[in-house]
């Protein structure tokens, strides 16, 4: 009799273990997690878009990126879900060096890239010569080119289209010199230059707001439309549900409040 207590009991104790494996193995299937790439530390916007998630039972982790050459390739390998920190331009570029597939799933922001100086007030004050540090990748440094030309410092040729490289200037009055820089240098080259053209979110994470400490401010227009800010996914996730909602959560009216407190204006909601 003891034995068979003793083999009943240790049925039930095995029976026990399996549910509670079982359990825990559905529990981690059904989690919903999303990890997305962002470039930059001031992520006030996806904290909130987070926050929101979490009480639809939805992880949404953050993976920080300090430059622009990274968060593409985690995702085409996978290491993310999403991304969001490019233009179109960019991912194009991208897609074409790489040959991969990346798509945008959805439009954020409109970021104008900023001429910012520690030495000069005003464009006027710029002399010959005078060293200007833009991004060394194509399609933030074609961006630079064509604002400097909207500034009125340099002229490009138009058959460069959106890209135009230091190659394609065709005037340059004050004979200034262009210094082609990685991206996430150009904001601490500016002890060593007379102005940087800084993307915004660069800009933002060195202590500036761009629409009052830029010089000059990139004009928000119709030309505007290819450097609209996207969320990003692999060719094979375009419809995902779960990536669906991370779009529903950040194109909402409370978000565009969070957009345009935290960045003062600098950051345009885009959709």
């Amino acid at each position: 009799m003891k034995i068979v207590k003793k083999g009943f009991l240790s049925l039930i104790l095995t029976f026990a273990l399996l549910l509670i494996a079982a359990c825990g193995s559905t529990s981690s299937a059904d989690e919903q997690v999303v990890t997305l790439g962002v470039v930059g530390e001031d992520q006030d916007v996806w904290d909130f878009v987070a926050d929101k998630l979490a009480k639809e039972g939805i992880t949404l982790k953050l993976v920080k990126f300090t430059d622009y050459t990274q968060p593409n390739t985690a995702l085409a390998e996978h290491e993310l879900d999403l991304n969001a920190f490019q233009h179109q331009i960019f991912l194009d570029s991208y897609n074409e060096d790489s040959g991969t597939n990346l798509v945008s799933i959805a439009d954020t922001v409109i970021a104008p890239l900023g001429l910012y100086s520690d030495k000069l007030t005003s464009l006027d004050e710029l002399n010959e010569q005078d060293h200007i540090a833009i991004p060394n990748d194509v399609t933030n440094g074609g961006r630079a080119l064509l604002l400097l030309q909207t500034a009125g410092l340099i002229t490009v040729d138009p058959s460069a289209g959106s890209t135009p490289t230091i190659n394609d200037i065709t005037e340059n009055p004050l004979n200034l010199s262009i210094d082609e820089l990685d991206a996430a240098q150009t904001a601490r080259a500016l002890p060593d230059v007379a102005i940087s053209v800084i993307n915004s979110g660069m800009a933002v994470d060195a202590g500036f707001v761009p629409t009052q400490d830029a010089i000059f401010l990139e004009p928000v227009d119709e030309q505007s439309q290819p450097y609209i800010n996207i969320i990003v996914a692999n060719s094979e996730d375009t419809d995902h549900a779960l990536y669906k909602k991370v779009v529903e959560a950040y194109q909402a009216e409370d978000t565009k409040e969070v957009i345009e407190k935290t960045s003062k204006g600098s950051s345009i909601p885009a959709w």
